[in-house]
């Protein structure tokens, strides 16, 4: 029974000295350096964050039949992300309501500002597709981004997963960027969500019949898998839209807009 339980631990010291040699490898030193430029630690598994960059499209499978690609650590982030800028934002803002700090939240982790986030810092040239596509025109660089968080966690756990998402994501903000600031294009987060959550998101917009004078000119209704999901009035049809898709991100997502 010794020399099984010896035999047991030669194999686990033999496979992280193997591990070991790998990284030291030149393609994997640069990886390992590259992670540690990226989210400030250096990884202690770094398939963690490799599993981080690719993409469903490559279709790999593991022994199991499994598939191999970041959904998983994406769904795992995603969760992180909203947790931490949550507890963030009720700490820095002690004067602010429920529904002001849920817009503000809600203006960071949309899919607009992630990508962006995550073409800033390069995610887009890390990403592994099949075939090779322009991922800066997709929502692949934001899922890539929230699965690095994912892997954050996993590898060192939730106090330095914080620190990378308040010092990367929370602190970069330029004061031009800051999302109390801006408002969001409330048509194209809704469309992105759709994307992600494999909703159909379509807006039929018409002049609004008998207005009264000077009243607003336009409604559009919002469809969401083709039932009706918000509605917008406006004196343009880009206004009309906007406020229908507002209404909709409310009425789907909790979202105060």
């Amino acid at each position: 029974m010794l020399l099984l339980h010896l035999k047991f631990l030669n194999k686990i010291v033999l496979k992280q000295i193997f591990t070991s040699i790998k990284l030291l490898s030149c393609k994997g030193k640069k990886f390992y350096h590259l992670i540690h430029q990226l989210t400030g630690y250096y990884p202690s598994d770094a398939h963690l964050y490799r599993l981080a960059f690719m993409h469903k499209s490559l279709m790999y499978k593991g022994h199991n039949g499994s598939e191999i690609n970041n959904e998983r650590l994406e769904y795992l982030g995603d969760a992180i992300l909203g947790a931490i800028v949550a507890h963030e934002l009720f700490v820095r803002y002690p004067d602010k309501n429920e529904g002001e700090l849920t817009k503000i939240r809600s203006r960071i982790v949309n899919r607009i500002n992630m990508n962006q986030q995550a073409l800033r810092m390069g995610l887009g040239e890390l990403v592994q597709t099949q075939p090779q596509t322009d991922v800066a025109q997709t929502h692949i660089p934001g899922d890539a981004l929230e699965a690095l968080i994912g892997a954050v966690y996993l590898d060192k756990g939730y106090k330095a997963v914080t620190r990378f998402i308040v010092d990367r994501l929370m602190n970069n903000l330029d004061d031009s960027e800051s999302p109390i600031q801006n408002d969001t294009n409330y048509k194209s987060v809704l469309i992105e969500w759709g994307q992600k959550n494999r909703c159909e998101v379509h807006f039929v917009t018409e002049e609004y019949p008998n207005k009264p004078e000077g009243q607003n000119s336009f409604i559009a209704m919002v469809y969401v898998n083709n039932e009706l999901a918000g509605k917008g009035f406006g004196g343009s049809k880009k206004e009309a839209q906007q406020n229908g898709a507002c209404e909709a991100l409310s009425m789907l997502v909790g979202v105060e807009v």
